[in-house]
């Protein structure tokens, strides 16, 4: 009998490192771990942690695509790809009828345009300041001591969100210190925060003249508070699936099993 084709998709991002695999072009698994500070370990970890929990060796894997910041440090892998090829396919085999991404990372925020096939027609990307990406959103959070994971459902209680004038993290970051000293509400200066990442990645996504369906990827996704600024500033709805974080390693995966 011949071996079962299995494939692994592992994505470095700077915060989180997720690694997918996938067999017979279903999804056998996902996981996610802290990057922390060494990005080797980070791709050695998850993904012998994933095979381990699936009980397969790494002889049972057929390809394997790294992708992320750390891509290069995913020593094992037989090829490494972009963030924006990757999470094109990976949107794509979860939702077939996507035509747009917005991925916010921990470092970078990125829009791209899909065709009906999948593949990646156009993109913009932030990749030089830290507006607009989730460091952003983690330097306030810690500002403001509020637990990152708890941003968004405090921002949907707000009544009037709070004008953050710059899109400078250090100069923000002082503005909300300001706010804090004003006794502005917390809730309000959350939601400003929102607002002013929203217009910045909003402005990727109209750069591109972005087309709906789009789906958000990457962990900042599940900031609630945030997809809703969006869906404000862009004027329509973003589906944000179960598996955003890991949408990166699942289109490293899909394109492992295209590899050959």
């Amino acid at each position: 009998m011949a071996k079962p084709l299995i494939f692994a998709g592992i994505d470095i991002g700077s915060i989180t490192a997720k690694a997918a695999l996938i067999k017979d072009n279903k999804l056998l698994g996902t996981l996610v771990i802290p990057t922390g500070y060494n990005p080797v370990s980070a791709g050695q970890k998850v993904f012998s942690s994933l095979i381990s929990q699936i009980k397969l060796t790494p002889g049972d894997i057929t390809a394997i695509i790294a992708t992320g910041y750390g891509r290069a440090s995913v020593e094992f892998a037989d090829k490494a790809m972009t963030e924006i090829i990757c999470h094109g396919a990976g949107a794509h085999f979860l939702t077939p009828h996507i035509r747009g991404i917005i991925d916010v990372g921990g470092q970078d925020s990125k829009a791209i345009a899909l065709d009906t096939a999948g593949q990646v027609e156009n993109f913009a990307m932030n990749d030089k300041c830290a507006a607009g990406t989730g460091r952003f959103l983690e330097v306030m959070a810690k500002a403001l001591e509020v637990e990152l994971d708890d941003l968004g459902r405090i921002s949907l209680t707000a009544e009037a969100p709070s004008k953050i004038s710059s899109i400078c993290t250090v100069f923000a970051e002082s503005e909300v210190i300001s706010m804090i000293a004003g006794q502005q509400k917390r809730e309000n200066i959350i939601a400003g925060i929102h607002e002013s990442t929203a217009a910045r990645v909003a402005g990727l996504a109209t750069k591109i003249h972005i087309q709906e369906p789009v789906v958000m990827t990457g962990g900042v996704a599940k900031n609630i508070g945030l997809v809703k600024a969006l869906e404000k500033r862009l004027g329509f709805d973003i589906l944000v699936g179960d598996l955003a974080q890991e949408n990166g390693a699942i289109g490293a995966a899909v394109l492992a099993s295209r590899l050959g």
